[in-house]
């Protein structure tokens, strides 16, 4: 079986083509990060005027890529929530019509649980159950993952998301939107040690985080002193390291209070380097492992779409043709399903 997965939740178009047997057949992503680079951050508007004019030509160069034609899909998969409504609306109505057309099941797929399944697209897949760590520019949750569509949230950001603060830190320095992934590098060339940042609610029980402190604390730091740019990679090595490191010590936590001894980092936050690094040294002290997909599966893109549509695929899901995408989704408000295999036996 095949199916056609499309991500249009926020700036990013994703087309990918999944087939049960042999894999990932196709994968294409258009950014929209140019489109939006002179506005500081996203434009709805803007972003789904851009997917009405990517989605169709890129499924075509999908199609292509994969040697198949529209007989030959077996399901479409498309973003349903949660994300910028005028965004989803064009990857369901696409996708809608399109099952349609073919006389195919349409199924509306979770964002989040199509980022929390992408680990599962490398050779390396986690089992059941295991903690998620969801990090992204509109999300930081801790979610016990019992099967497919059985989650339980363990905590989240009262405030900003990881992303989020990573982005509004890096325009304090000055840095260019996206900012996140530039603060990163900047952060490289940091000396550790110069300026010291909170660690935020690590000292107080429970999974739940908050990171626009730390954004204040990094403004305060910025105007009280000369900068330069090796001050500048100071500051974000330092605000680098207190994101990881109350990242690590929650993530510690939720494995402790679960007793799992899986963690799956899932997100476009997930593909930091320092972020890795310190998370895989301290969950393999204490006899855990860490999942996490290649950095391309980490940010928005249609093959984890692809991915959660097979799966529903085989627990017998389809939709109705009704058109309802929404913008705020509780993970939660999924329904269990039963895992199958995600290749079939030879």
């Amino acid at each position: 079986m095949r199916v056609l997965g499309i991500e249009t939740s926020c700036d990013e178009t994703g087309i990918a083509i999944y087939d049960d047997q042999v894999g990932l057949l196709a994968n294409q992503l258009y950014s929209q990060v140019k489109l939006h680079a002179d506005y500081g951050g996203v434009v709805p508007e803007l972003a789904s005027r851009d997917h009405i004019r990517k989605t169709i030509p890129l499924i075509k160069v999908a199609l292509q890529q994969a040697g198949l034609t529209g007989s030959d899909i077996d399901a479409v998969a498309y973003t349903a929530g949660p994300g910028l409504i005028g965004a989803l609306l064009v990857g369901a109505t696409i996708g809608r019509s399109l099952a349609f057309a073919w006389r195919v099941p349409a199924i509306a797929i979770h964002h989040m649980e199509g980022h929390l399944l992408a680990p599962m697209l490398e050779e390396n897949r986690p089992e059941f159950p295991f903690v998620a760590l969801l990090v992204s520019g509109g999300h930081t949750q801790l979610i016990n993952v019992m099967a497919i569509g059985q989650y339980q949230l363990l905590g989240e950001s009262i405030d900003d998301a990881v992303g989020e603060a990573f982005d509004k830190t890096a325009k304090l320095l000055g840095l260019d939107y996206p900012g996140g992934p530039a603060l990163s590098l900047m952060a490289q060339r940091g000396q550790v040690g110069r300026f010291v940042f909170p660690r935020p609610m690590i000292d107080r029980p429970g999974l739940d985080f908050s990171f626009s402190g730390l954004k204040t604390f990094a403004a305060n730091t910025i105007r009280n002193n000369n900068m330069d740019q090796q001050t500048a990679s100071d500051i974000a090595r330092a605000f680098e390291d207190a994101v990881v490191d109350t990242l690590v010590i929650k993530c510690k936590r939720a494995l402790e209070q679960t007793g799992i001894k899986r963690l799956v980092m899932a997100g476009g936050v997930s593909a930091n380097r320092t972020l890795r690094a310190k998370m895989a040294e301290s969950i393999t002290k204490i006899g855990g492992q860490v999942f996490y997909a290649r950095p391309e599966f980490c940010t928005d893109n249609g093959a984890m779409i692809a991915l959660a549509g097979m799966i529903r695929l085989k627990n017998g899901v389809s939709d109705s043709l009704d058109i309802t995408v929404k913008a705020r989704w509780p993970l939660a408000d999924l329904s269990p399903l039963t895992f199958t295999s995600l290749h079939k036996s030879t």
